[in-house]
């Protein structure tokens, strides 16, 4: 475990964009993540820990804080029973549970995050939702302690959670799933759905808005003919109208500049408003 100064974040985000992290550490254990947390509690230094740096927008000055790496890679499946460490790759464990013909993370396969990202963000798609199968999320708070939450004890909604407030950090989480042999067959057919539709030879972080009551908001920046819109070196994929790309050396102030004239424009043509799900990480917290 490395303490490191000046980090750039652009290598740790799937829009390859972020400055420099004041400090960085990159931990694989619990004992680690707990000396990084405790460290930054003592010396009075905000933190924020990375998963897979997909659905977050790095700041262009970097963080003024200390930047924790989630290498935590652990999963164990015992029947239908899965414990998985929150830095665990999200799409990998769709994969793998679908292939053990158990069904319920299908949807996973083809989302670029860490498992504790898509409990953090509640992340869904194709009908499903990362917290439907979630039975117990094993946490960290500032002070080192580590604890179990129950389902029940997490208050979840579309594309959010609670610990988007609380400031606990995610640690490891068990779900239950069921036994389906199809779910493989189906999970196969997601990936290639996603394949066909999404851009994913590109980097950027995922859907940048989230869906309206009605509709998609991939069909309404489609409908508004935006699709292909660029500022600087950010642009509207042409493939998927709800993501935006880095094509050319994108600052995080490009991007954010061409979602909000996105969300002008559609609410000014349609006039529903896009909600952001896309996270903008700020170069200071409080700490």
């Amino acid at each position: 475990m490395e303490l490191e100064k000046n980090k750039s974040l652009s290598a740790y985000s799937t829009f390859g964009i972020g400055g420099p992290a004041r400090y960085f550490i990159a931990v694989k254990t619990i004992d680690e993540l707990k000396r990084a947390v405790l460290w930054a509690e003592q010396e009075g230094i905000p933190l924020m820990v990375i998963g897979r740096g997909s659905n977050s927008l790095f700041h262009d000055q970097g963080f003024d804080g200390l930047a924790i790496h989630n290498k935590l890679h652990f999963c164990e499946i015992e029947g239908s029973a899965v414990h998985v460490s929150s830095g665990y790759n999200f799409s990998l464990l769709g994969a793998q549970t679908a292939k053990r013909g158990l069904s319920g993370l299908e949807f996973a396969s083809g989302i670029p995050g860490s498992v504790g990202g898509a409990i953090f963000m509640n992340a869904g798609a194709s009908g499903g939702e990362t917290a439907d199968h979630l039975q117990i999320v094993t946490v960290m708070n500032h002070k080192g302690e580590l604890y179990d939450l129950k389902r029940s004890d997490i208050e979840f909604a579309y594309r959010t959670s609670s610990f988007q407030m609380s400031g606990e950090i995610i640690v490891s989480a068990r779900f239950l799933l069921e036994e389906d042999r199809s779910a493989r067959g189906r999970q196969i057919e997601i990936v290639s759905y996603r394949t066909e539709t999404q851009p994913y030879g590109d980097q950027s972080c995922g859907c940048v808005f989230r869906n309206p009551e009605k509709g998609s908001a991939g069909a309404l920046i489609e409908q508004c003919g935006l699709k292909g819109m660029r500022i600087g070196g950010a642009e509207v994929s042409t493939l998927h109208g709800n993501f935006i790309v880095n094509r050319e050396g994108a600052t995080a102030e490009d991007v954010w500049r061409l979602g909000a004239e996105v969300r002008r424009l559609v609410h000014e043509k349609t006039g529903i408003i896009l909600e952001w799900e896309l996270r903008r990480l700020p170069y200071e917290l409080s700490s």
